[in-house]
């Protein structure tokens, strides 16, 4: 067992983790942080993306024990202070950006950490930036519309399928 301290969402945790317990199930299981999910178990989907120290990670690819004095950033993270939908959140909201919900998550973190990196991204960029996360349910269409709708951009022509 290894001791950690990390902040996650902007809180001070600490506790004691296996060497090869994974920072996803340390989240779900450890903190009850249920909003990050397990999709694959493989790092092929993305529903799992948190953001480590400013980057956005597969949680499912890291130990929680190598994180120690990370911050750590959920989807429960996300919203406003007050606990209302994020500008993104939002977004997918309104556009439609979702179905089951399942890989939501992921996609509004790895989203985030895009537009942190490129405010006004194209449609092309945010398809490549997406690349590694998986929707069974909509075709991201509408995904890409949230996107690009958080980034300020006028989404009224963009043509969903």
């Amino acid at each position: 067992m290894a001791k950690i301290t990390m902040t996650v969402n902007g809180k001070s945790v600490s506790g004691d983790v296996e060497g090869r317990t994974l920072l996803v199930d340390y989240l779900r299981q450890g903190l009850g942080l249920t909003g990050t999910h397990v999709g694959c178990d493989t790092s092929q989907c993305g529903a799992c993306v948190v953001h480590v120290d400013g980057m956005a990670v597969k949680s499912c690819t890291v130990f929680a024990a190598d994180l120690e004095g990370a911050d750590v950033v959920t989807i429960e993270g996300v919203a406003d202070a007050e606990g209302s939908l994020g500008a993104l959140q939002q977004a997918f909201r309104d556009h439609h950006g979702l179905q089951c919900g399942y890989c939501t998550p992921g996609m509004v973190m790895s989203a985030a950490a895009l537009l942190a990196e490129n405010p006004k991204p194209t449609e092309a960029e945010v398809r490549h930036y997406l690349e590694g996360n998986i929707c069974r349910c909509t075709g991201y269409q509408n995904i890409v519309k949230a996107v690009l709708a958080a980034s300020g951009q006028d989404v009224s022509t963009f043509a969903a399928e």
